[in-house]
């Protein structure tokens, strides 16, 4: 079985100009890692023209689709029928992308297949986190 969900997503940037531009994105899901979700664009679709990788909360992004949620980095709401939005504030400004709710609950239903909420524990290794805390602390 495996312990890992890549899903290719089409996020829509919505920018200054009227038709948002359609960038591919990634998400991730690692059960060693059972919290969290990971969000990547490819270097050519980013303005640094480098890979860009964001981590939150898989609860966020499964709130996210019903209300609004977030306060920090990473922003989640629901918009119209069909897109969700997220948000991704950073020092060198904001980007804001539509995704299709559809694509979020494939995604989503597919990590929880592999690590039902209430679950995510049993896949903590808080012993190895641990030592690694500590050996990049000296």
């Amino acid at each position: 079985m495996s312990t890992s969900i890549d899903q290719a997503v089409e996020a829509r940037l919505v920018a200054a100009a009227p038709r948002m531009s359609t960038i591919p994105a990634s998400l991730h899901y690692d059960r060693s890692d059972p919290f969290a979700v990971r969000m990547s664009f490819p270097a050519p679709a980013t303005l640094e023209g480098i890979e860009v990788f964001w981590t939150f909360a898989r609860e966020l992004l499964t709130r996210g689709m019903e209300q609004p949620v977030g306060d920090g980095d990473v922003r989640v709401r629901p918009y119209g029928f069909d897109r969700t939005v997220v948000e991704f504030h950073a020092p060198e400004g904001t980007a804001i992308v539509h995704i299709r709710t559809g694509e979020l609950r494939s995604f989503l239903h597919r990590t929880l297949a592999l690590v039902p909420v209430g679950d995510e524990h049993l896949h903590v290794d808080l012993d190895h986190d641990l030592a690694e805390l500590m050996r990049d602390a000296c």
